[in-house]
């Protein structure tokens, strides 16, 4: 049976200010009590997450401050994360601060980790299983720390996971994206202002898109496989879409030509098997061109 969706829920989003969180938390709290933890150091930043409904608390998890989130809670969705390309910082804030949050938020249901395909070493146009080797596939586009702690990350979740018998899954995110956020936006934006779209040289640039849709319909079915040991599982569509395909299509509804320029210092293809995701009982609603068109619709 199909997990019911998240409703009357008492739920920390860490990482609101980001492109995923923030929106993923202003469409949970329709149907629950959530608090948005980030550092907020632009006191600003809490307004919009506030007027959608989400409690704002402030938190750093680079220096382990975790004095305003709340108590009785049901779920943690981690989503925060540094990439300064400063090892020691980020190491600090996505490894040790991911282990003292759960520390703090031993006795709720479910830990979730949001990790990402980025873990993963690229194998051309492949689809990657969760047993696939790991890699630093992100360096050699400029993000010298991220696949490195983002694995650091995954070890140290499963690790505390054991440690304290907080049921966890651990999510490979690959490719999020909605009407108003993702890479998929980006490429909005530069072919309205005439930008060639880098690609990488062994085309075409695959991946495994998730619409916002997509990603608050899978929580449930996610959250409901967390466990001791935690649970790995690849957080991608059912369908794989290339950076020419949407962008293609991008072109098409702008009525504007799309120039790709090939960048060896791109991310490679990391096409995600969704095998396991689809056998906790979830498959994607949202297909890579209905997202497109509402993405170019939207304005974005």
């Amino acid at each position: 049976m199909n997990p019911p969706p998240l409703s009357a829920k008492r739920i920390l989003v860490t990482g609101v200010t980001g492109m995923v969180a923030g929106p993923m938390a202003a469409v949970l709290a329709k149907d629950n009590t959530v608090f948005g933890a980030a550092r907020f150091a632009d006191p600003a930043q809490r307004e919009a997450h506030e007027a959608a409904g989400v409690a704002t608390v402030r938190i750093d998890l680079e220096r382990g401050d975790l004095d305003e989130v709340p108590d009785g809670l049901d779920y943690v969705l981690n989503f925060a994360v540094a990439r300064t390309n400063d090892f020691a910082t980020d190491m600090a804030a996505n490894t040790e601060g991911a282990a003292a949050l759960m520390e703090r938020c031993k006795d709720v249901t479910a830990f979730f980790q949001c990790s990402s395909a980025a873990v993963y070493q690229p194998n051309g146009h492949g689809a990657l299983t969760e047993d696939a080797p790991l890699g630093d596939s992100h360096r050699a586009a400029g993000m010298e720390s991220y696949s490195i702690t983002k694995i650091a990350a995954e070890v140290i979740v499963a690790h505390t996971s054991r440690r304290l018998g907080i049921p966890t899954v651990i999510a490979r995110l690959s490719v999020p994206y909605g009407d108003t956020f993702g890479w998929p936006f980006f490429h909005v934006m530069m072919i309205r202002h005439g930008m060639a779209v880098p690609v990488h040289p062994d085309a075409p640039s695959q991946f495994s898109p998730l619409h916002l849709d997509d990603i608050v319909g899978s929580l449930p079915y996610l959250l409901d496989a967390a466990a001791v040991p935690a649970t790995v599982v690849n957080w991608g569509g059912d369908e794989v879409a290339s950076v020419e395909d949407w962008c293609g299509l991008i072109g098409e509804l702008l009525d504007t030509p799309v120039t790709f320029e090939t960048v060896e210092a791109s991310i490679p293809s990391i096409v995600v098997d969704v095998t396991r995701l689809n056998g906790l009982g979830f498959h994607s609603t949202v297909g890579w061109q209905e997202g497109i068109r509402r993405l170019v619709a939207a304005g974005g």
